[in-house]
Order: C-alpha cells, then structure tokens, then sequence
C-alpha cells in the first residue's frame, strides 16, 4: 500500500472529495499543492472534475521538484534533474487539507499533496517524510510532541519605493503609510481590521487552526499563532497553508505579504517561533514538575539536546543568505544557544504558564525555513537530548547576549560546513537527505553570490 494511502481510509477517500464537490459546486478549479525543499508552493491547477482521478491514482509530478532553488532552477548537482531523465513521481492527497481558498475572484479550491517514488517509497527529499520519520522515533518512546507555530511577517504596500525598496503600506483607515512601531499595538489591529478579519474568516473557511494576531516590532510587522496541534505534521501543513493564505488575503486588499527573514536594513526581522512540549500516554505534560517552576528533567534534557545540536541545525533554521541578517544586536535573536524563563533573549525560552501548559519556545529559526524541516530539527535535538540524558549549560538571566558571545554559525557557508559535517542530522535526517540538502543550499549560495546587488554598484560603481 502506498505510503500516502496508509492515511486515506479506503472509504473515505471518495467520500471526502465527494462531499466537497457537492458543497461547493461552483468550484471551478482545484490547486494540487506540495511544498519543496525550501518551503515554497508548487503543483499545477485541474478543473475539478479531475478530483476523482486525483485521489484514486493520484497525480504526477517531477521528482525534481525537491532540487529546485528558490528561483525555479534545478539544482542539477543534486542527480534529480536530467541526470535521472527528469521523471515523475507519483503524488497523493493528505487528508483534510482540500477546502476552498476565498481569496480568489472565481471559485476555487486546494488540495496538500505529498510524493512518493516508483517504488510506492517516500521520496528521500521530500521534507514532510524526513519530519515523520522523527516522528516515529517519539511513537517508540510512547511521547506525543504538541506543537505551535508562530509566524511574523511583513504586510507592504504592493508597489516598491523610487529605489526598488520594500515600503510599508499605506493605512485605509488613516490614509498614511506606516512608519511607527508599536509592539502589541491596538490600533495597528484595528488600521488593517480589514486584512486581518479576512485573514480570521479564510482561516475558519479552511479548518487552519489560527489563533491571535499581534502587531509586532516594526511598521506594518505581525505575527498570528497556531494552535496547539498533537500532530506535527498537520501541524506543519497548517503552517505552509497559512503563509498562502496570508499572501492571498494581503493581494485581495492591494498589498503584498512577506516571510523574507529581513526585508528591511534598519527593522525587525521575520521570525518563526515554535512551541513545544511532550505528553505521555495519559496525557500528561512530561515537561511539567509541580515541585519546580522551571519544570521536569526531561524538560531539562529535552533543552540540552537542542542547545548541543543548535549549531548542526542551523542550515536548516536559517536556509538563506538573507536568514542570517536577523541576527543583530539588540532585536530579540538569540546568536548563541542559551536558555532562561520567561526571557526573549535567550534562543530557548521557557515561557510563564501553568504547570500543565509547561513548554518551551524555540525562537532561532527564521521565517523564510521550511517549517517541515524546522519541526524535524527541533524533535531530533529533543528526542537526542531525552534518550541521552543531556543536561542544559548554565541557564541565562537578563540580557543572554552580555554573558554569551556569538557562537552559532551565522553565515551560509559555516552553517552549511556545520551540517555537512554532523553526525547528528546524519542520524537523524538520513545521509541521502544530508547529502542532498548540502549540495542543493551549496549550489544556490553559489548562484546567489554571482550576482553584482544595487548596493555594490552604490558604493564602488564611481568610487573605485
């Protein structure tokens, strides 16, 4: 049986696209949808019709599409472009994840894939596979990871400035573009109420679990949350839906949406924040201790697994030359691995709660990661920590960054050596996948640093 298939009761297969049609039949069109290696959408559009075909044999798609760059390109060096004859894969649907998508002008709708390869295998690359392996390691211990994810973003104004520049929108309600920054602001809320409101309403029409919004450091900065979700796939899913989500609301009301890590020089970057914590087969918080606020050992050796792996992950968290400008003085992003309570400092925080709601929050990644592979990470340094019993460094009390000088990788070249290099993503990602990944991220930095910028021309055109 394919492993796709093993999600998909027999029954419910025709029943779930069934019951959607008969909902919704003006649904012309149906996005076939799967995140690549860097996290970004692909797929191809059929009439609905072809729905029935879809989830019976399923559809398919390059195999290639896991070495494609962020530009489109194929990664050749990576043996799955035309090396292989650029063949197909077979994808299938994830279930519960085909809905309507609201903010196009016609009806349509989407539908999550995932791929498997001629052999009725999971394609090694493929990131959601490489997260449910991890995930299987937890169903041995008999844990269940509980996760959200936090995402900021920038909302801009759809046309850049007389520079090329990325500009804040201007507000309908006050007729100005934002320039202001006001952490948890009310106001900002209520200026973009529209946006978010839309944001709220697809959502619902979706099934993504989506939480609050926050106005966040910077004008026109957000961040919205996800629920708590025992499932971290589904829970990754809903994170790669709701970035597509808030860039086709953002296009409905004239403006753009942007998980770029930094698209500003002088602001606060975009941030992915995730929240963890591990219940027993009771039910009950593992991380908890009611006898210590800071909480369980396993809590203690869940934080010393991620910070010991931190810096063999960070090819991961931070996949793109842009992802490292976050890192700045002063701006709440952690440049080494450390920890505290209730303390944004640090790169793991362990936030105020009740003893049952006991969790950390890993706070390095960036926006622009594949949280499919962010997630991967984060359980690898848990599930590594647990079964080795690791105890966390000292843990770190007002400003982490006076007592902890920078020493995570924080370039594309020393975060990619790191990874290459460790046997701990080896064991936990698999070699093909490291192999792989290592290749792909080195071939695009290669290509990224062919390109002359419009600073450089700025700065040495006349000067030099």
């Amino acid at each position: 049986m394919y492993y796709a298939h093993r999600l998909i009761m027999a029954g419910s297969k025709a029943k779930e696209y069934k019951q959607f049609l008969a909902q919704n039949p003006d649904v012309s069109g149906i996005d076939l949808l799967i995140a690549d290696l860097n996290g970004v959408i692909r797929g191809k559009r059929v009439v609905s019709s072809a729905l029935e075909k879809v989830y019976n044999n399923g559809v398919c798609l390059t195999t290639s599409l896991f070495a494609l760059d962020i530009t489109g390109d194929t990664v050749e060096e990576t043996g799955l472009g035309i090396v292989q004859g650029d063949g197909d894969s077979i994808c299938y649907p994830i279930p519960k994840t085909l809905t309507t998508t609201p903010w196009h002008k016609q009806a349509m709708g989407q539908l999550l894939l995932t791929m498997v390869d001629v052999n009725d295998r999971p394609v090694f690359a493929n990131p959601r596979h490489v997260l449910n392996q991890v995930f299987e390691r937890f169903k041995i211990l008999k844990l269940t990871p509980v996760i959200a994810v936090e995402l900021e973003f920038y909302l801009l104004d759809a046309r850049r400035d007389r520079k090329k520049r990325p500009q804040p929108p201007i507000s309908k309600v006050t007729g100005k573009r934002e320039n202001n920054t006001q952490v948890y602001a009310i106001d900002d809320l209520d200026d973009y109420a529209d946006f978010l409101n839309g944001v709220s309403a697809a959502a619902q029409e979706q099934g993504i679990p989506a939480d609050t919004a926050v106005a966040e450091n910077a004008p026109g900065q957000f961040e919205i949350n996800l629920k708590y979700e025992s499932d971290p796939l589904s829970a990754c899913d809903n994170a790669i839906l709701l970035k597509r989500l808030i860039k086709g609301v953002a296009r409905q009301h004239g403006m753009k949406a942007t998980f770029m890590a930094k698209p500003y020089t002088d602001l606060a970057g975009n941030g992915m924040h995730i929240h963890m914590s591990l219940l027993d087969k009771k039910g009950n918080n593992v991380f908890s201790n009611p006898n210590d606020f800071i909480g369980s050992t396993t809590l203690h050796n869940a934080i010393g697994g991620l910070t010991a792996t931190m810096s063999d992950s960070m090819a991961i968290l931070c996949p793109n030359a842009n992802s490292f400008r976050r890192f700045q003085p002063n701006i709440y992003v952690a440049m080494a691995p450390t920890w505290g309570v209730d303390n944004r400092t640090v790169a793991i925080r362990i936030p105020t709660s009740s003893a049952d709601a006991k969790r950390l929050e890993h706070r390095v990644a960036g926006a622009d990661a594949n949280p499919y592979l962010v997630v991967a990470a984060l359980l690898s340094g848990i599930h590594h920590g647990i079964t080795k019993k690791i105890k966390p460094p000292k843990i770190s009390t007002g400003d982490a960054s006076a007592d902890n000088p920078p020493s995570l990788p924080l370039s594309v070249v020393e975060s990619l050596n790191t990874f290459t290099k460790s046997a701990f993503i080896k064991e936990y990602f698999g070699e093909d996948f490291r192999e792989h990944y290592s290749i792909f991220k080195t071939v695009e930095k290669e290509r990224f640093e062919k390109h002359v910028t419009p600073l450089e021309l700025d700065w040495y055109l006349r000067t030099v």
